[in-house]
């Protein structure tokens, strides 16, 4: 099942599920609780991005390959940092270069996001993907030298500028992603892959 967000002909905001080009089938309920999928039909007028997320949490150097080619040790732990929800940007619209904090080294970078869908704490990874609601595509993009030059140590100036976390344009349910960890990963810069990996090569797996 593919959920998206769309703006509808009444201008109204909806999630529902892909139905086709330009087509959505309604959603009735809330997809953080108790929701049903309608046999109501819509236009989809503005496709958005998938959520709105409460927050966004990010594991940084997670794949062996990418450790190696920057010469960074293997981390043993979770490198966790956040971006604010102010950076999700809908899919297949334009990324803006800071130009008032200017930025000359903005940077892309492919990620599997995993969406939340039921409130926990504590759990343990056998039991990790139970909570999953599904999957959707992110780009972690990133002002390089605010993130390394110029952010008093931390990432959070350099990823978390306006529009520099799109996600979309669905979220592909749980249950039809058993494996997150078998999935190819790639970025389109042009029409030209610049990056084609798959998520087997993460150092802790979506369940970790």
């Amino acid at each position: 099942m593919k959920i998206i967000r769309y703006r509808d002909s009444e201008e109204v905001i909806r999630q529902g599920i892909h139905a086709g080009e330009g087509k959505a089938r309604r959603l009735s309920g809330d997809l953080w609780g108790s929701w049903s999928e309608t046999e109501r039909e819509d236009e989809v007028v503005e496709l958005l991005a998938p959520i709105q997320p409460a927050s966004i949490l990010c594991i940084g150097l997670n794949y062996r390959f990418h450790a190696q080619e920057t010469g960074a040790k293997i981390p043993q732990r979770p490198i966790l940092f956040m971006k604010a929800v102010t950076a999700v940007q809908d899919p297949g619209k334009a990324i803006e270069i800071p130009r008032h904090l200017a930025s000359h080294q903005v940077d892309y970078e492919c990620e599997l996001a995993v969406v939340i869908g039921r409130r926990c704490k504590n759990v343990s990874a056998e039991k990790a993907l139970d909570y999953v609601l599904g999957y959707t595509c992110a780009n972690d993009v990133s002002a390089r030298d605010w993130q390394r030059e110029w952010g008093g140590s931390q990432w959070c100036r350099g990823k978390t500028f306006d529009t520099f976390c799109p996600l979309g344009p669905w979220i592909v349910t749980q249950e039809e992603l058993p494996h997150p960890n078998e999935l190819k990963i790639r970025t389109l810069l042009n029409g030209v892959a610049v990056q084609d990996w798959n998520t087997n090569d993460m150092i802790l797996t979506c369940p970790r």
